[in-house]
């Protein structure tokens, strides 16, 4: 008796459905505020890449980028301006796209890390417009985020487990890169399921060590994404229906697969409009508490010296980690609300100087980290978290700062700027860009770039772009 299940076994038209919705998608099915919220999100995306110039980590996914980079220089490394093939391309920009940590969060992940990258090295290669660019990315997102859906653990999950989030970003890749090279419905079909084939285990290794290891792996999913595109249209036989043959992928990856979710009100609820923006470099979970701070001390001018102690109430349970002799990485601070807190009491424009090296230790930080601590309110729990952010809540959080003559300011916010219930307005973006880029490019070069991105539909050919988005 065979393993391989007979076509006439399988009832259901999932694979076939996305791939097909994939294929057919055209910029003038789109609502206008979709297609512009894919323009924001690309801005971000860009321009957090941008923002991560001088870090050890962008240096070594550049290095790795050109030392891949074999075959047609066909895809520009950002940053850097240097002309690699796609898959090398796209492996140190998705890269530089999380380092940050300050690009999107969906339900599931950050879908823009894999979406924005490998449609922009697609696009460039094969010289899409920007309508043709933007339209893979609103494809990408809807139909990355339902794949996603299908396989989130059950309520009850031990989150020793693991979570996929770096399994299933393969299909952020995928989908982009199958739509700009002009598949076929069914050619995308099988590029499915070359991403179920790269669709790695689910891992806990990074929780566990806080490695800045960790952003590579969006890079490696996206590089996998591209290639599964790449293989679907060399041409494969007996490799169709990956979504629909119960073995193939949702069994492996969840108890409890929500298969409804493949194609759950495909084409008329758009979900990318529900995905949120980072409006600060720092985990999801952290953006309330640091845009409170923000809030408490422009407004009332309270300088760091000023401060006593700082109580954020409820506390994020994984979230409030210190110690007194500093941090050992990058990652490791960013999921820290007394480090990243600290961090911008201390330099309130952010940006790659928040995470140089010597920050971790740097005692003026830690001084100012230590003074934060939970309220007395039960903790919030990431799991309950992420079950709310998809019922379109998001967790209040309570600020209070006590100055050292004795008195308290005290703030309360749920859904912070970037939210999709507080979401940014088309300048702030532009002006957040300008921020977010300006480790990289200055002066007139910055203002070009702003403009084209802020343009992108006009833009004929995505090549003509990609000079902008590297240092003079």
């Amino acid at each position: 008796m065979g393993f391989r299940v007979n076509a006439q076994d399988i009832t259901t038209n999932y694979t076939q459905t996305l791939a097909e919705f994939t294929a057919s998608l055209k910029y003038e099915d789109i609502p206008p505020e979709v297609l512009e919220r894919a323009k924001h999100f690309t801005m971000q995306t860009i321009g957090v890449s941008l923002g991560a110039k001088g870090l050890p980590m962008t240096d070594k996914a550049i290095a790795i980028g050109k030392a891949c980079g074999v075959g047609e220089p066909e895809a520009t490394l950002w940053v850097d301006g240097s002309k690699v093939s796609m898959t090398s391309a796209v492996f140190a920009n998705s890269t530089m796209a999380d380092i940050l940590d300050w690009e999107d969060c969906s339900w599931t992940g950050h879908p823009s890390a894999g979406v924005i990258p490998v449609a922009w090295a697609a696009a460039e290669a094969h010289h899409k417009s920007g309508k043709e660019f933007l339209t893979a990315v609103v494809a990408a997102y809807e139909v990355y985020q339902r794949i996603a859906m299908v396989v989130q653990p059950p309520r009850d999950w031990d989150i020793m487990k693991g979570w996929g989030l770096t399994s299933w970003q393969v299909f952020a890749g995928v989908v982009p890169a199958a739509k700009l090279m002009g598949l076929s419905a069914e050619q995308i079909n099988q590029a499915f399921g070359f991403g179920v084939l790269c669709c790695p285990i689910q891992s806990n290794l990074h929780h566990i060590t806080m490695s800045d290891a960790y952003h590579f792996e969006h890079g490696f999913r996206a590089k996998d994404g591209i290639l599964a595109a790449m293989a679907a249209k060399a041409g494969v036989d007996n490799y169709m229906d990956c979504f629909d043959d119960t073995y193939s992928f949702d069994y492996h990856m969840t108890p409890e697969p929500q298969r409804d979710w493949y194609t759950r009100d495909l084409g008329t609820r758009w979900l990318m409009m529900e995905v949120l923006i980072k409006h600060w470099p720092a985990n999801m979970w952290l953006q309330t508490p640091i845009e409170l701070a923000h809030n408490i001390t422009t407004k009332n001018g309270i300088r760091p010296e000023d401060i006593a102690d700082i109580e954020l109430d409820p506390p994020t349970v994984g979230r409030m980690y210190f110690s007194p002799e500093g941090f050992n990485s990058l990652t490791q601070a960013q999921f820290s609300a007394p480090f990243m807190l600290a961090a911008y009491l201390l330099e309130p424009t952010p940006g790659p100087g928040w995470f140089d090296r010597a920050k971790l230790t740097d005692p003026k930080i830690l001084e100012l980290a230590a003074k934060v601590h939970g309220g007395p309110s039960d903790p919030h729990y990431l799991g309950l978290c992420f079950k709310g952010f998809q019922n379109g809540e998001f967790p209040t959080k309570k600020l209070t700062i006590t100055t050292r003559d004795g008195r308290q300011y005290s703030e309360s916010m749920d859904c912070h700027p970037g939210h999709p219930r507080n979401m940014l307005t088309h300048r702030e973006f532009i002006e957040r860009f300008k921020v977010q880029a300006a480790p990289t490019l200055r002066g007139e070069r910055l203002e070009r770039a702003a403009r084209a991105l802020a343009e992108l539909e006009a833009c004929g050919d995505i090549a003509a772009i990609s000079p902008l988005l590297c240092g003079e």
